[in-house]
């Protein structure tokens, strides 16, 4: 079940992304490790991703090579988004594009129900944000803005959304499609992953 409901929040942030304009000039990278399974990645994925190996040890530094590789290809701005918010809202993301697309360097956050973040954005590289991090803690949110602070970075944070990492989280996500949490009332269709918590349930295709 776990590796069935990953494939369908795989499948359904790539949605949501591929939802943006295309008048926006977006391009599309999926980040994997480890090296040798784009295999199993491929299928889930639009045949126009670009699949990149993981670069780095912990999440900091894979988000700092990640976002450096892709501002040195030549974009102006580099967005990185998590797997595991399947019902985030295509509106957010166009939000950052366009704080980003702002005159002026800026970090953009979404942030995170856990206190991290969904999201983040840069239109130039800088590594301070991703020091001394303590990842996977309630305070990645509020030290990368303290990370930001330090080099004058201003900062602009999205709506609040949320990842499912645990059995709470899964929980307010079936509420969500259930249509009984007030807090997230806008989120995307998650098609492939509304499909799968019905199956498991028993219920007909609509």
């Amino acid at each position: 079940m776990a590796a069935q409901l990953s494939a369908c929040f795989i499948r359904d942030v790539a949605a949501a992304l591929e939802a943006l304009p295309v008048a926006l000039g977006r391009r599309f990278y999926a980040v994997f490790t480890p090296e040798g399974s784009e295999a199993a990645l491929r299928p889930l994925l639009p045949p126009h991703w670009a699949l990149v190996v993981r670069q780095g040890a912990n999440v900091g530094e894979v988000l700092d090579a990640s976002t450096t590789a892709f501002l040195a290809d030549g974009h102006d701005c580099a967005i990185a988004v998590n797997a595991d918010s399947p019902t985030l809202p295509t509106a957010f993301v166009a939000q950052a594009i366009a704080a980003l697309r702002a005159p002026g360097d800026r970090l953009v956050l979404g942030p995170a129900l856990d206190g991290g973040y969904y999201l983040i954005g840069l239109k130039r590289p800088h590594p301070r944000l991703f020091q001394d991090i303590t990842w996977s803690t309630p305070d990645v949110l509020a030290r990368t803005c303290d990370r930001a602070a330090e080099i004058d970075l201003p900062v602009t944070l999205l709506p609040m959304w949320y990842d499912v990492d645990d059995g709470a989280d899964f929980a307010r996500l079936q509420a969500e499609m259930a249509g009984q949490a007030p807090r997230f009332v806008a989120g995307g269709p998650a098609r492939h992953t509304r499909a799968l918590l019905a199956a498991q349930a028993g219920v007909p295709p609509a």
